[in-house]
């Protein structure tokens, strides 16, 4: 057995350690998100136990908040491409500190993606329907297996890159390009398509005239770019304090400049998209005048798209302000407006009144259950559970303050004390 393999063991072993052992601040935190990844998976059992019933969606509107999650979810794990554009396609060196951090972002992102395509599906003993080999897989015709593809390939593609340049970091070796640059710049492209592809999904369905519009694949990469950078800008600052990661001003600068574009682009976007529907009037108009205004007396999403647009033209205000160049106070509550805007307009402001009115032009509406939303704030606090380990074993491996030759002299210590 050479010494590469022997070190396989000890890596995880080192892992395994990281992710159980910390401060008295990381056990808390990791204590509240377990509690609430906890009370989702009960809600979740009552769920599967007593049916879809037991949520807010009926035949009319069949896709609710887990689907908007699913949705806005994808864009974040599109978004944190914007770290590996500007680190490996214009070798920015302050942006190869830190593309770690975006990479692992993007991990648990479809790993939260997946989870809430189970939970949406009520039966999880159905999952196997949509497997390549096992179940009806309709490829290439449904557009579902092409996401079913894509999002499975980018989580395998992310995986391999941070674990590959983990390892060899913990082993003291320079990491072989040939087996981990092409695959990154694989990802820039599979980024991309994994929010273009969900897109199609929905513009492609024709019964569906809310939904039928060519400017949705933009609309989704411009706002992916919104909530990637919004989300890292601020995490860069946390892990800074809280892990001793060195100061990333250059990287959070670079973001800051992209958010700045993308939320201006974004507003543009949804201006006409407003123009289309609403000049040219229609059938077609009927979604987007209960979204915006209310349709026969039925208002449920209007508070929603309202409060998504305030957010949007708020945070778009406060990111061009220049106190917002200096001040990280500001500049964080830009992000924060931005990323919750987008959650909104891309969730319930997108999937929800894309069923609203029916086919049979009725107007049924959606109002997501408690069981709903604790399902949500689980899989949500289960996902920054997954990014929160990976950081921890991640960070000290990259600077070099945990490696095989330290670990290995701490073991023989050990051995040498007993």
């Amino acid at each position: 057995m050479n010494r590469h393999t022997q070190s396989y063991p000890r890596f995880l072993w080192t892992a395994l350690r990281l992710s159980t052992d910390g401060s008295a601040r990381f056990y808390v935190w990791m204590f509240l998100l377990t509690a609430v990844a906890l009370v989702g998976v009960n809600a979740w059992a009552h769920q599967v136990a007593q049916g879809m019933e037991l949520t807010g969606m009926t035949d009319h509107v069949s896709w609710g908040l887990y689907i908007a999650n699913f949705t806005f979810i994808v864009g974040l794990a599109a978004g944190a491409v914007m770290m590996v554009i500007p680190a490996y396609l214009y070798d920015d060196r302050e942006m190869h500190d830190v593309v770690i951090v975006g990479e692992l972002l993007a991990i648990a992102s479809i790993i939260m993606c997946l989870l809430f395509v189970t939970v949406d599906m009520g039966r999880p003993d159905r999952f196997w329907h949509i497997m390549p080999g096992i179940g009806r897989f309709n490829w290439p015709i449904s557009m579902l297996t092409w996401d079913v593809l894509v999002l499975n390939g980018y989580l395998l593609i992310n995986l391999h890159v941070v674990g590959y340049l983990i390892y060899m970091r913990f082993l003291g070796r320079t990491p072989d390009k040939r087996w981990y640059l092409p695959f990154v710049f694989l990802s820039i492209v599979w980024a991309v398509s994994i929010h273009t592809v969900t897109a199609f999904l929905y513009s492609g369905l024709g019964g569906r005239p809310f939904w039928n519009s060519a400017l949705l694949a933009p609309r989704f990469i411009v706002s992916a770019f919104i909530a990637g950078p919004a989300f890292v800008i601020v995490l860069l600052q946390l892990v800074s304090r809280l892990m001793r990661l060195p100061a990333t001003p250059g990287a959070i600068r670079t973001l800051s400049r992209v958010l700045r574009i993308t939320v201006l682009v974004n507003l543009f976007m949804l201006a006409s998209e407003l123009f289309t529907i609403f000049y040219g009037g229609g059938s077609h108009a009927a979604s987007g005048t209960y979204l915006l205004f209310g349709l026969h007396g039925k208002n449920g999403l209007v508070g929603w798209i309202w409060a998504a647009i305030a957010l949007n033209v708020l945070s778009a205000v406060l990111l061009h302000l220049p106190a917002s160049r200096s001040s990280y106070r500001l500049l964080n509550l830009g992000c924060a407006l931005a990323f919750v805007g987008v959650w909104i307009e891309k969730g319930m402001g997108l999937i929800v009144p894309g069923f609203i009115p029916s086919t049979l032009h009725e107007v049924v509406e959606y109002v997501p259950s408690l069981a709903e939303w604790k399902i949500t704030a689980g899989i949500w606090a289960f996902g920054l559970m997954v990014l929160t380990v990976g950081l921890k074993l991640a960070l000290p491996v990259l600077k070099g303050e945990l490696s095989a030759s330290k670990t290995g002299s701490h073991a023989d210590a050990g051995s040498a004390a007993e």
